[in-house]
């Protein structure tokens, strides 16, 4: 559907691209990344609100790059919502009938209320909607438009945090009930991880990985992707005492496979330790051990724990399996 060509744009000392990539029809597309990373820029580049870019943007085969933002027929929702004031709930989700011609008007409003879940808001005024309630009107107004492509810039920022599972259920079902495809930004993972089918990680300015939900999120394929992930433990094949070509790659090891014993046992790999710094948190301890001269973190349940009688300064041993050793 959506085809995006060595895209490039400068903005005084920023710089977005060179980015390619393409988004399926139908298709929940999550970009991930830090904020200021250039998400939005992406986003307000594929709806036309950027110009003077360089590479090109295909809509089913057509080259768009250079057309009006209007004429893309796209929806953008921002994280603010960006609602009329001077309007009510109704009148902001009908708005843009007033410029383009909506099939089944009556049918898709009553769907759309009852869908997500504002028919008693209607006659509101927009000043006195929580933020949840913002949400669900400004992805109304978006999706009453019938756009060809729907754009999410962090719609899930402003909410509630005890609302946000409620309203990610609303955007999963999105995609088969109005037969459209979304692009989402965000810097959370867990909201990458439940809506996405595809992600693409970016940072800087450039994407860095794309893929599959589950092989992004599991299988980093660089250091700086595993970083901001949260990866812990990350080392050279060296420091397992790998022979072979692996010696050279990086992994990394979850802390909460790493085990501390007082004698060598079944794991693959057993080394010399000395107890750091122990953290006691509410249902585990956070224990940091040098190893190598590398820092290892590692989680430790409390029953385990005091078994164990680790104190810091203590020596001891360092164990894993090389299958808890994770390929980057």
């Amino acid at each position: 559907m959506l085809k995006i060509e060595n895209l490039l744009l400068k903005k005084e000392d920023f710089t977005l691209g060179e980015l390619s990539f393409e988004v399926k029809k139908n298709s929940y597309f999550v970009i991930l990344g830090k904020t200021g990373s250039g998400k939005t820029m992406l986003l307000e580049t594929v709806a036309g609100l950027k110009r003077n870019i360089l590479g090109k943007v295909y809509l089913n085969g057509i080259d768009i790059t250079t057309l009006q933002p209007e004429k893309r027929d796209f929806g953008f929702v921002y994280q603010d919502f960006m609602l009329f004031p001077n309007m009510s709930v109704g009148e902001n989700i009908k708005y843009s009938s007033r410029y383009k011609q909506i099939k089944n008007q009556k049918e898709l409003f009553v769907d759309l209320i009852e869908f997500l879940q504002i028919k008693g808001l209607l006659n509101r005024d927009i000043t006195h909607l929580s933020g949840g309630e913002k949400q669900r009107v400004a992805l109304a107004r978006a999706i009453y438009s019938k756009p060809k492509l729907l754009l999410l810039d962090e719609p899930l920022s402003a909410v509630d945090p005890t609302f946000k599972n409620s309203i990610m259920k609303l955007l999963k079902g999105i995609i088969k009930r109005y037969d459209m495809t979304i692009i989402h930004v965000t810097h959370n993972f867990k909201e990458a991880s439940f809506l996405a089918d595809k992600i693409a990680v970016m940072l800087d300015g450039k994407i860095l990985q794309i893929g599959r939900a589950n092989d992004v999120l599991n299988r980093p394929t660089s250091i700086e992707v595993a970083k901001f992930l949260g990866f812990k433990n990350i080392f050279k094949g060296s420091f397992f005492d790998f022979k072979d070509e692996r010696r050279d790659r990086y992994f990394s090891v979850d802390p909460n496979r790493i085990l501390f014993s007082y004698k060598k046992n079944d794991k693959e790999f057993c080394y010399e330790c000395r107890i750091d710094s122990i953290l006691d948190i509410t249902d585990h301890y956070k224990v940091f051990a040098k190893v190598k001269n590398r820092e290892i973190f590692a989680k430790i349940t409390k029953n385990m724990f005091d078994k164990l009688e680790l104190e810091e300064g203590k020596d001891c041993l360092m164990c894993i399996d090389s299958k808890d050793v994770e390929i980057i």
